[in-house]
């Protein structure tokens, strides 16, 4: 059996958008029904529609007042400063109505009609019903007010000529409350409607053209703007698919980070300790569903890469790669590279490890990380970082090997791949 350590990812053009909060209430099922519940009720309700929309994550300052903005977003369009979102009515949106916030979330327009940037992932919150809108609209108006002015959006030219925008809109951005697949199970359906529009997981598993647009919801893999992270594809048993794992299985990476045959590190690994730790059961099995189906018919065999002959040189490089493993990784990653379920990730058989994009695994070399911390988890094993250890050649001797050995197969990586991945230019 294979132990790939899954390193899912998650959000909009920049991804920092997936840092979720902690309320948990069972959502009702997908229906465009008007709200019956009390007004309490919906407050409730709307509080976590609101973590699985990432809005505090997105709308929150380090440090700073939950919702009232001011985060810096940075993209290869510019930086993008989020808006201040409490009900103040001078700095916030306490002068806005359920119709101003519903026309924002499902049609990508502020309150005075301006087309709003799909740094704010519309893209994915047209899928929104307008019941879970109203819902998350009664949660902000029930916050404290914050008053506080969030400077400008710094956007580059031509970007910054908003007009430019109804252009994008009409080539890449189409409007519409999520539709029920009636061939689909219930579950199945919640977690495409979660996945695809209140988690807006495609804003990250994407690759995007020059103009920022994404594959529609293919869940391909992309770059993550301004991260240094690749999101991977959820749509491929090459890299993220799932489709050959149980429900339980992906519940429980989803739940806590890790399992016997994955990791949750990188942005994911923030993902899950803020957020999906605490969604609900009923919700998260929903998802499970979903993912699980996007690859279930696929092969996971991987072509690899072919060395027709081992030269000389090569198994020289990979040697050296080898001999800085053993210093620094055996000890926790094995001999075999299978290191210690649970604990430690497999490397050995790591899709993550072998994927045609060797970003992930040279950021995971130079900065470390920990799972998430969770309550299932609530102390993870981390890895040390190593960027001030091992020059970039020394770096990507030790990726190289790793994608190499054990039976792996990768492409080769070079030192000038390690400086391109420190400063986002991979």
């Amino acid at each position: 059996m294979r132990h790939p350590t899954m390193i899912f990812m998650a959000s909009s053009w920049i991804c920092i958008a997936l840092l979720w909060g902690c309320i948990v209430f069972a959502a009702d099922t997908i229906t465009d029904e008007p709200e019956r519940s009390t007004g309490t009720q919906q407050v409730v309700h709307g509080a976590y529609l609101a973590r699985v929309g990432n809005c505090m994550g997105c709308h929150t300052t380090k440090s700073g007042q939950p919702f009232a903005g001011g985060r810096r977003l940075s993209t290869s369009f510019g930086i993008f400063v989020t808006p201040n979102i409490t009900p103040d009515k001078e700095t916030g949106i306490g002068l806005w109505s359920e119709e101003d916030f519903w026309q924002a979330l499902h049609q990508g327009k502020s309150r005075d009609g301006r087309l709003l940037y799909p740094a704010f992932p519309y893209t994915e919150y047209t899928k929104v019903t307008r019941q879970d809108a109203n819902a998350i609209f009664a949660y902000l108006q029930s916050l404290p007010p914050v008053s506080q002015s969030n400077p400008p959006n710094d956007i580059f030219f031509p970007y910054n000529f908003r007009p430019l925008l109804a252009i994008w809109r009409a080539l890449y951005f189409k409007a519409g409350v999520y539709q029920l697949d009636q061939s689909q199970s219930e579950a199945w359906n919640r977690g495409a409607y979660l996945v695809r529009g209140l988690g807006h997981c495609n804003a990250c598993h994407t690759t995007r053209n020059v103009l920022g647009a994404g594959q529609d919801d293919a869940l391909t893999g992309g770059q993550i703007m301004g991260m240094n992270w690749y999101a991977p594809s959820l749509s491929s048993q090459l890299e993220a698919g799932v489709g050959d794992w149980t429900i339980e299985e992906i519940v429980t990476l989803l739940k806590t980070g890790i399992t016997k045959r994955a990791v949750a590190s990188g942005p994911m690994a923030t993902v899950i300790r803020q957020s999906l730790q605490y969604v609900s059961q009923e919700d998260i099995h929903a998802m499970a569903v979903y993912l699980k189906s996007l690859t279930e018919n696929e092969s996971g065999n991987a072509p690899g890469v072919s060395f027709s002959v081992m030269s000389g040189s090569l198994r020289r490089h990979l040697d050296l790669g080898g001999q800085l493993y053993e210093k620094y990784c055996q000890t926790c990653h094995g001999v075999d590279g299978k290191g210690m379920p649970g604990i430690y990730p497999a490397l050995a058989g790591n899709r993550s490890v072998t994927m045609k994009s060797p970003l992930n695994a040279i950021r995971s070399v130079l900065n470390g990380g920990y799972p998430p911390t969770t309550a299932e988890n609530p102390r993870p094993y981390g890895m040390p970082p190593f960027q001030q250890i091992l020059r970039n050649e020394e770096a990507a001797l030790v990726v190289s090997y790793i994608r190499n050995a054990w039976g792996n197969r990768g492409s080769l990586v070079t030192a000038v791949d390690v400086d391109r991945s420190k400063g986002g230019g991979y």
